[in-house]
């Protein structure tokens, strides 16, 4: 009899922390960031090398102060991808968009990944280096969806693993 109730107490607390973790991971610790920077949706601009608002309608967006990489955002754009790809810069690395929670049902990873593939979005630089080694990237569809999220650039993949940093990175910061 003091063994089921032994095991039942372990499993029970197991079946809780297993659900705390859960919760922390996909809800806790994200932010509604729509409103952060004005809510505005930025891209650098060739002439500039600048970050410009644009036109932008209905930006939803996720953040959480746990992760420089965990920003996710939504929106729509009445910008023509003609005047886009003349005013604003490209990214030129290779973007991989990162998996947003389920419940952020706007942001489909896999979804943007094929239309980028297959050439239906094409992805701008939003801001670099928005946190060092975190650029923001823009991926805009010609039917004017655009989503929002952080890639990490080369600069920032040398430095978070402690290799020296590529040759016209920024200095890296101290700490």
């Amino acid at each position: 009899m003091n063994g089921r109730i032994v095991v039942s107490a372990i499993l029970a607390i197991a079946a809780l922390a297993g659900a705390a973790m859960y919760f922390l991971q996909v809800y806790a610790f994200y932010e509604d960031a729509s409103t952060v920077q004005g809510g505005e949706v930025m891209l650098t601009g060739i002439a500039s090398g600048q970050p410009q608002p644009i036109l932008a309608e209905g930006l939803d967006a996720i953040d959480s102060e746990s992760s420089p990489i965990r920003y996710r955002g939504c929106f729509t754009t009445p910008m023509s991808m003609a005047l886009l790809t003349e005013t604003y810069a490209l990214y030129e690395e290779r973007p991989e968009p990162r998996i947003a929670p389920d419940w952020f049902s706007c942001f489909d990873a896999e979804a943007i990944a094929e239309a980028i593939e297959a050439e239906e979005m094409i992805v701008f630089l939003g801001q670099e280096n928005i946190r060092y080694g975190i650029d923001r990237v823009v991926a805009i569809g010609f039917d004017g969806t655009g989503r929002i999220w952080h890639e990490i650039n080369a600069c920032g993949e040398a430095h978070f693993d402690g290799d020296p940093v590529p040759e016209g990175c920024p200095p890296p910061p101290e700490n």
